[in-house]
């Protein structure tokens, strides 16, 4: 029951994400075709108008809109003669998700070992260490961190490709500037959570034994400890991927975020629509897939609504 109302509420939210985004979109002062309209005959601009649906009133272009997102159709690109929305969607979704799925890696691996580190070392060097870099890792931006690395990692190191894509390489650069801010918030969450865990009876007892601290730590430390971090992947992940945005478009990355941000600046309504849409879809599959693992992470969590 738990997993229906789950599923009910998430085609609820990509609903109103989807009228929200079409709204704010018609919303926006301007035309994709202003330039088009000085240097075109008039009847032209119209007849382009019109082969989007610009001409028609507000309310049409919202039911031809959901009529063609029901068929998983996110129609022409008007800025691309060639390839429409599902195309560019295509083409660009894999660098984007090879990039994400890295920086999620990274993020996840790094995060955890950094923050046990700490844990295990309350009050002492590496824990004032460990949590120096995740201080300095939420501080800077993965914007501000991606030129940083292009100028000392590859201009003037000469170690890693500048930008494009093609080779594994290429993607080292983009993945430590995703990386690096998620990875800063997951140690702190660990440390956080894993010094809770080991003031525990059970964690006291287990030592108590005589059980090595690495046995104790991995057997039955982590896996409470890890129940928060949980929590907040979804919210990380949607992080990421807001991310690769702007990252994309600095490292020419050929995914669809570059796709999203060449769109803004042209204005090209169907592209904004389309990977808006396709990403919102992958955050709220992602948030209802966190929700199911918390049963296997922890049996003690029913997958049952408050009520029941």
């Amino acid at each position: 029951m738990y997993v229906i109302k789950r599923l009910i509420t998430m085609v609820v939210t990509l609903w109103i994400i989807m009228t929200l985004t079409f709204v704010i979109m018609n919303s926006i002062p301007g035309d994709p075709f202003a330039s088009d309209a000085k240097s075109l005959p008039e009847e032209i601009v119209k007849n382009m108008r019109a082969k989007y649906n610009l001409d028609e009133p507000l309310p049409v272009q919202y039911v031809l809109y959901m009529k063609d997102l029901l068929h998983f159709d996110f129609g022409p690109s008007i800025q691309s003669k060639t390839r429409d929305v599902n195309t560019l969607i295509a083409e660009g979704f894999l660098p984007s998700a090879i990039l994400g799925l890295q920086a999620m890696v990274v993020a996840i691996i790094l995060g955890l070992a950094l923050g046990i580190i700490a844990a295990l070392n309350h009050n002492r060097g590496l824990d004032y260490l460990s949590m120096i870099v995740a201080i300095v890792g939420i501080s800077v931006p993965s914007f501000i961190l991606a030129p940083l690395l292009i100028k000392y990692g590859a201009v003037e190191a000469g170690i890693l490709p500048v930008a494009s894509w093609g080779t594994w390489q290429h993607t080292i650069l983009p993945t430590i500037a995703l990386a690096v801010g998620p990875l800063a918030i997951i140690a702190r969450f660990v440390r956080t959570s894993m010094l809770e865990v080991l003031s525990q009876n059970y964690m006291k007892t287990a030592e108590a034994k005589g059980l090595s601290t690495v046995y104790i730590v991995c057997k039955h430390g982590i896996r409470n400890a890890i129940i928060p971090v949980i929590s907040f992947i979804g919210p990380l992940f949607a992080s990421i991927i807001t991310g690769t945005f702007v990252v994309e478009k600095i490292f020419a990355i050929p995914g669809i975020g570059k796709y999203f941000v060449d769109s803004i600046f042209n204005r090209d309504y169907p592209v904004i629509l389309g990977t808006t849409i396709f990403y919102s879809t992958i955050l709220v599959l992602t948030l209802f897939l966190i929700d199911l693992c918390y049963r296997f992470v922890d049996p003690r969590i029913k997958m049952t609504s408050g009520s029941e």
